[in-house]
């Protein structure tokens, strides 16, 4: 059974009331958004974190950001209960907002738009469903579709600003012909591995409206002695306590 609460170096995430868990591939992402946000600092001041479950990726990107400030969007009432105490249990409080709305029905504050939107979405659709109907709702795009996501996207995302989102491996080419449609260029993508033998199981990709060039990356979370990849220390070593 999971733990109720996960600690790292500067915050800690309480869970009990959540779906879904803290995990290392969103772990991953939100170390690895939080990099580029830093590396886009002085043109990214407002993020937009749609489905923000326990609040942890918004708050991997405070961390490491101290000058942008966080809407978070969450459907579930009770997660959007728990993202509200981990945050106001932080250092960031005041630059963290967590909204109970669908991306479909959120309007709060009218008309903002956002330098960077982020997005760990619910794209299992041909998956076996479990039989948890909370997990259902994280994990699964009935409350969520992609055109519902893309629109959402390219209402609240500013005409220059950059999106990242975190996929299951097997849904990495329909999420980036769909997105290339709509005009949105992958500025990164990363997929990602559990050792070097192991198959890809997630994909993270780096959208911007201009135009770009498309660099591409592989990242193995363990290496072949089944320890924590150089790669991974990287991004984490910030977060993690024992890294």
């Amino acid at each position: 059974m999971p733990n109720n609460f996960f600690r790292f170096k500067q915050f800690t995430i309480e869970q009990e009331n959540c779906a879904m868990k803290v995990c290392t591939d969103a772990c991953l992402f939100g170390a690895w958004v939080a990099a580029i946000i830093a590396g886009l600092a002085q043109h990214t001041s407002r993020i937009l974190d749609i489905g923000a479950g326990t609040g942890l990726l918004s708050l991997m990107i405070a961390q490491k950001n101290n000058t942008v400030n966080i809407d978070a969007v969450e459907i579930d009432n009770a997660a959007a209960i728990q993202a509200d105490a981990n945050f106001q249990a932080t250092l960031w409080k005041e630059r963290l907002n967590i909204y109970h709305s669908s991306i479909q029905q959120f309007n709060q504050p009218a008309n903002k738009q956002y330098d960077f939107i982020i997005c760990n979405p619910p794209f299992f659709e041909n998956d076996l469903k479990s039989v948890d109907a909370k997990r259902n709702l994280a994990l699964h795009s009935e409350t969520l579709r992609l055109d519902e996501l893309l629109e959402g996207i390219k209402i609240k995302l500013k005409e220059d600003g950059n999106f990242a989102v975190l996929l299951p491996f097997h849904r990495t080419k329909y999420f980036e012909e769909q997105f290339a449609l709509n005009k949105f260029y992958l500025v990164e993508k990363v997929l990602v591995k559990q050792t070097p033998q192991h198959n890809y199981f997630r994909s993270m990709l780096y959208f911007s409206r201009k135009q770009n060039s498309t660099v591409e990356k592989v990242i193995s979370i363990k290496d072949k002695g089944n320890e924590y990849s150089v790669e991974f220390i990287e991004l984490l070593k910030d977060y993690y306590l024992y890294l």
